[in-house]
């Protein structure tokens, strides 16, 4: 359970996703169905920038998917997204912090099937610490791509 270094993905940041508005309204409005990032911007009332940026996390922590493409009335090629997530628990219990991520797509996956503890303190000597403050720098970084 503590080696999340192995997955190759920072829990802390893919359980912030969980946590930020955009992001959350991006997995509602594709959870049944594809939807293109115009649309969700539209009926969510996301600005289209904002929404570009949050598929592109989502995609990178593995939460969602591009199903298809296709070619719009004006000739572009148009991304329909689709949220892989089946199930996400947050568990916080004596100081701890502990989150499990189940994809659609069964079976082992990046996040495997096991809780995993995300280290907050800063200076541990596992290397795993961010200080608790990604949060601040990745919202920074955001505004300036």
């Amino acid at each position: 359970m503590g080696d999340d270094e192995g997955i190759g993905i920072d829990i802390l940041r893919v359980s912030q996703l969980l946590t930020d508005e955009y992001s959350i309204k991006i997995l509602v409005a594709t959870v049944r169905q594809p939807k293109s990032a115009q649309d969700i911007a539209a009926k969510y009332g996301i600005p289209i920038a904002a929404t570009y940026r949050r598929i592109k996390d989502l995609e990178a922590a593995g939460l969602l998917v591009c199903q298809e493409r296709r070619l719009s009335q004006q000739g572009k090629r148009v991304s329909y997204y689709l949220s892989m997530l089946k199930n996400a628990y947050v568990f916080f219990e004596d100081g701890t912090l502990k989150v499990k991520f189940q994809l659609k797509t069964g079976g082992a996956d990046r996040f495997g099937d096991e809780w995993h503890e995300v280290q907050l303190e800063p200076g541990k000597p596992d290397g795993k610490s961010n200080g608790g403050n990604s949060s601040r720098k990745e919202g920074k970084e955001d505004e300036n791509q």
